[in-house]
């Protein structure tokens, strides 16, 4: 009797509003992957024999593994963490040796005609461990042995996914640093991240880009610029404002006569990124001297972040012309406008484009796509599935979608706010940042506005593994939010 009323209890405190936005998305996602996979004469798109048909199978899939999660007790989760962490590792460490290789990943493991992903579990599995470890007593995310920690629950799964030649994939893992931000990571280490890519879009944009006659690179040479630019501002915050007035001016100064003598003098023209690679170099003495003196820590750990800065931009050139693969480095070119390649790299975003924008405002209904149709976009099922969503529904229905997508996130806010513990709001936060990067990263690569990097739009690509780990991911939070005001004997 406790039992029935304890699950009674549990299905009463579901958030039944996320419920129904994930069976809208569901919904929609389907009547998305039949408009993308439909041919032009078939005649049943419920057979088994299509994907559409397929779709319906794991939609139903998921439903029921969705109600088997919600009827778990929620302490299963919180106490078996680790283990089912440590269980998804081993497995994302054995797909590594996987000897079947699908479109050049070995990341599927092919059990007769089911194909499934542990990628797409490990989301889940990680995020619990997360959690788990967060909400242990003691626990500070400004201890750099907890941080530590912390990185290594998300770089294992994210090594294991990489040798897995699934680049894309892993790199979803870095979305669990705003769950961080969440939990007090201090704002410096997210300005750092946002500082690495400004570092590396300016850097290889204007790398073949020269200074006036001089054989200085422009990208070179804005981003040490902005190195000093912006140890100087943290200066500025956070140390000595007159300081950082000091160093402003010898900063501007120099580059200026730098860029004068190597621009008007007849007799000497050279690389003023040297110039400032001395200075930085200067810089970083300075402030290691400063701290010294002061004994300020925050100048140690802006000399660092310069440090940082110098190594991670000079890393990240040898890593994309020395390391990275020809397809992978024109995906690059082509996102920052540096080639065009409208028949290899930028093929499939060129047709995404055309299909949402021939959608107009209303679309052009369901099943009557052409460009879908006609199949000019790869992966349009899949990956690429949004151009169909533009196409055949058009700005509304686009725009309708992520408006579903935006409710789903505020949801999870919510409900991630009002957790009693912290294992629930660390959990809840990890589920959301997993969407929200799915969500901006697959939209703005079929928009050609991120780079293509092969991830799935939640509830609407079509397949099995990703399916299944979104619910996971989603059923497991309601479940923990819906005992939030249990009473435990």
């Amino acid at each position: 009797m406790a039992d029935d009323k304890r699950k009674h209890s549990v299905l009463l405190n579901i958030d039944w509003w996320t419920i129904l936005i994930y069976i809208a998305l569901l919904s929609f996602g389907w009547i998305s992957v039949c408009g993308a996979s439909y041919s032009y004469g078939e005649t049943d798109i419920f057979s088994l024999a299509t994907r559409s048909g397929m779709q319906i199978v794991w939609i139903g899939t998921s439903i029921m593994l969705g109600f088997i999660i919600l009827m778990l007790d929620d302490r299963f989760y919180d106490t078996f963490a680790y283990i089912i962490y440590a269980l998804l590792l081993l497995l994302l460490f054995a797909t590594i040796f996987n000897p079947h290789t699908i479109k050049g990943s070995r990341s599927w493991l092919v059990l007769g005609p089911l194909r499934l992903q542990p990628a797409e579990f490990a989301k889940f599995a990680t995020a619990l461990a997360l959690a788990k470890l967060m909400s242990t007593y003691g626990y500070s995310i400004n201890q750099w042995k907890h941080f530590g920690a912390t990185l290594a629950v998300i770089l294992l799964p994210m090594l294991c996914i990489v040798l897995q030649r699934e680049t894309g994939s892993a790199l979803v893992y870095l979305a669990f640093f705003l769950m961080f931000y969440r939990e007090g990571m201090p704002g410096s280490i997210l300005f750092t991240g946002v500082a690495a890519v400004v570092y590396f879009v300016v850097g290889i944009r204007f790398a073949d880009v020269h200074l006036g006659a001089s054989p200085t690179s422009v990208g070179k040479f804005s981003v040490m610029l902005l190195i000093q630019l912006f140890s100087i501002g943290m200066v500025w915050i956070y140390c000595n404002r007159r300081t950082a007035w000091r160093l402003l001016l010898c900063s501007i100064g120099l580059t200026l006569v730098a860029f004068l003598i190597s621009r008007f003098s007849v007799f000497v023209s050279f690389d003023i990124v040297y110039v400032q690679l001395v200075m930085t170099a200067v810089l970083i003495g300075y402030l290691v001297w400063e701290g010294l003196g002061s004994r300020l820590h925050s100048y140690y750990f802006i000399a660092l972040f310069a440090l940082g800065s110098v190594g991670f931009f000079y890393g990240a050139d040898f890593i994309m012309n020395k390391v990275m693969e020809p397809h992978q480095r024109s995906r690059i070119n082509v996102l920052l406008g540096l080639d065009e390649d409208l028949r290899g790299a930028g093929y499939n975003v060129h047709q995404s484009e055309i299909a949402i924008g021939s959608g107009g405002l209303e679309g052009k209904g369901f099943l009557n796509g052409t460009q879908t149709k006609l199949k000019f976009v790869p992966e349009q099922d899949t990956d690429f599935i949004f151009c169909t969503v533009g196409e055949e529904e058009g700005f509304l229905g686009s725009a309708g979608v992520l408006l579903l997508f935006l409710l789903l996130i505020l949801r999870l806010i919510h409900l991630s706010e009002r957790q009693p513990f912290r294992f629930g709001r660390v959990y809840g936060y990890c589920v959301l940042s997993i969407f929200l990067f799915h969500v901006f990263i697959n939209v703005g690569m079929v928009l050609g506005l991120t780079p293509v990097i092969g991830i799935p739009l939640p509830f609407f690509s079509y397949g099995g593994s990703s399916l299944w780990g979104f619910t996971f991911l989603l059923f497991i939070f309601l479940r923990l939010d819906a005992s939030r005001n249990l009473i435990r004997s």
